[in-house]
């Protein structure tokens, strides 16, 4: 497994990066000086979170939406990568981009992370990060909304199974559910999901699978499979008690990049929670709506469809606790 990785030669350390096991968007960011990094104590880990406020805040409580790395990023490559503070700034939220341990994730899948390896509480070290927030920060704990790329859409997708109390939706972008999290899976209150994946990502597969490079295994293959989006999907409908079969309707297309989107909803779900997919039809391991930052023989496609950012927010702010 790590010589097919070494046969991508001076491109191995990209290759980490780009597979939710390194740094997602490709080259070095650093967070803006108008963020504020806090620290914080978990687990007897001093452990970080980058907290963007809206310039231009309305009034009351706002909502706030946590933003998981992949493996081996960080924070500052989803401020640079997403536009999530951009967004936050137009729309009045908080914009929160917790750090993980090692630059990775605990999302169940054991040593195919190095928090999994290390054993690291994620879950309570997020539970934490919502209680400052809301404390220190004046959001509203109706509204906070979780997403994340790759390691981190697979944790978002592992916080809705844990933290559905206190979360109003989660939308995991290139990150199905691992295996290991589906028995344990049972939220105690409906939660609205939507997920985003490429048909043709070689990274996580669509259709399930061991993820094929994991920061875990020194850019390896990973030894824990996650389910296919499909299976995924079916869960949420599942656990949100959906009736029917999900609406699918295929877009029309913005541009002439090679992809095209497939959506699947299901909105009459228990509560008035709602499960959807957004199937890119041809596009990679990547964040949609943004630029190319790594070659599309490592890590496929960019959808110009949609900008996954704006399509969350409109999604997730459709919800509260």
């Amino acid at each position: 497994m790590w010589r097919s990785c070494i046969a991508v030669g001076t491109a191995i350390g990209v290759l980490l990066i780009a597979a939710g096991c390194g740094r997602d968007f490709g080259r070095a960011a650093s967070v803006p000086d108008e963020d504020m990094t806090v620290s914080m104590e978990s687990g007897g880990r001093q452990r970080e979170y980058v907290v963007h406020t809206p310039s231009r805040p309305g009034s009351g409580k706002l909502p706030a939406v946590l933003i998981f790395h992949g493996g081996g990023g960080s924070p500052a490559d989803m401020i640079d990568g997403t536009g999530f503070d951009d967004l936050a700034d137009r729309e009045g939220f908080v914009a929160v981009y917790p750090a993980g341990y090692e630059h990775s994730w605990n999302d169940g899948r054991g040593e195919d992370t190095k928090a999994g390896a290390a054993g690291v509480d994620d879950i309570a070290f997020v539970s934490a990060v919502i209680d400052r927030i809301i404390a220190e920060h004046g959001v509203d704990p109706a509204r906070i909304y979780a997403t994340g790329l790759s390691n981190g859409g697979m944790f978002t997708q592992f916080l809705g199974c844990a933290l559905a109390g206190r979360l109003a939706a989660i939308a995991p972008v290139s990150g199905t559910l691992p295996q290991a999290d589906e028995h344990g899976c049972t939220p105690g209150v409906p939660l609205p999901v939507l997920e985003i994946h490429g048909t043709a990502d070689p990274i996580v597969p669509y259709n399930g699978g061991v993820v094929r490079v994991t920061g875990g295994h020194r850019g390896g293959s990973g030894t824990a499979p996650v389910l296919s989006v499909d299976a995924t999907q079916a869960l949420w409908r599942g656990r949100n008690r959906c009736d029917g079969e999900p609406v699918r309707t295929s877009l029309p297309p913005l541009t002439n990049d090679g992809t095209s989107v497939v959506t699947e909803i299901s909105a009459k779900c228990a509560a008035g929670s709602r499960v959807e997919l957004y199937s890119v039809v041809g596009g990679g391991h990547t964040w949609p709506g943004r630029d190319q930052r790594l070659p599309e023989s490592l890590v496929g496609t960019v959808t110009r469809q949609f900008d996954a950012a704006e399509i969350i927010w409109r999604f997730c702010s459709g919800f509260q606790r």
